[in-house]
């Protein structure tokens, strides 16, 4: 549990850190030629910088490995770690599939397209195009098990910055409902799962005629 500390405690302590781009998201791989071929040869993203070691330097314990980079067009990276054991990480036994991944941006829903034949023809399943409004995607998992998307932005920036005025207000008003929820689950009241108050897709909703 995060200590909550006081205001004037927190006036005491340093700016954060600006923060400008992702650096790396790292996976494990079950074979990193078959993740090179997959991401170089089909994703179209180099591979950039190799690191391999026997002793892992945040832990110092002994895992033997080769962790390998490939570049995005902004410098930032998606990453990998081969231990040698031709195993694929195992899935969160709680988490449905389609929630954990990692989305990469394209320009175009030309480029979606594109992407998906291309992806096709390897014998890639692929899902989409997938409409969210604000932007469309395409959907496929990589030989490793994880979950990746293509999307094509569709909302300006000023939609977006306006859209972003509200995000503060609508995160509070679901933390809100879940507390009450929280406290009906507790004395057996809860009827479900949890539902948000505003619902941004109701094209997906089943019509109950």
């Amino acid at each position: 549990m995060n200590a909550v500390l006081s205001p004037t405690a927190l006036q005491k302590l340093p700016a954060p850190a600006a923060i400008q781009q992702l650096h790396h998201y790292a996976y494990k791989a079950r074979d990193a030629e078959e993740t090179r071929h997959f991401y170089e040869d089909i994703l179209g993203l180099p591979l950039y910088h190799i690191i391999q070691s026997d002793y892992v330097p945040s832990t110092g314990e002994y895992c033997p490995y080769t962790h390998f980079f490939f570049r995005l067009k902004d410098g930032s990276f998606i990453a990998f770690f081969d231990i040698g054991d031709d195993e694929k990480a195992l899935p969160s036994p709680n988490t449905p599939a389609w929630i954990n991944h990692i989305a990469f941006r394209v320009d175009t829903v030309e480029e979606l397209q594109n992407t998906k034949e291309r992806l096709q023809a390897h014998g890639v399943e692929v899902l989409g195009i997938t409409d969210h409004h604000i932007f469309k995607s395409i959907y496929f998992f990589d030989p490793n098990g994880i979950r990746l998307e293509l999307s094509a932005q569709l909302a300006s920036d000023a939609l977006m910055a306006r859209e972003s005025k509200h995000a503060h207000a609508r995160l509070a008003e679901w933390t809100e409902r879940k507390e009450e929820w929280r406290k009906e689950r507790a004395e057996g009241r809860a009827d479900g799962l949890l539902k948000p108050g505003t619902n941004d897709r109701p094209e997906f909703v089943p019509d109950e005629d």
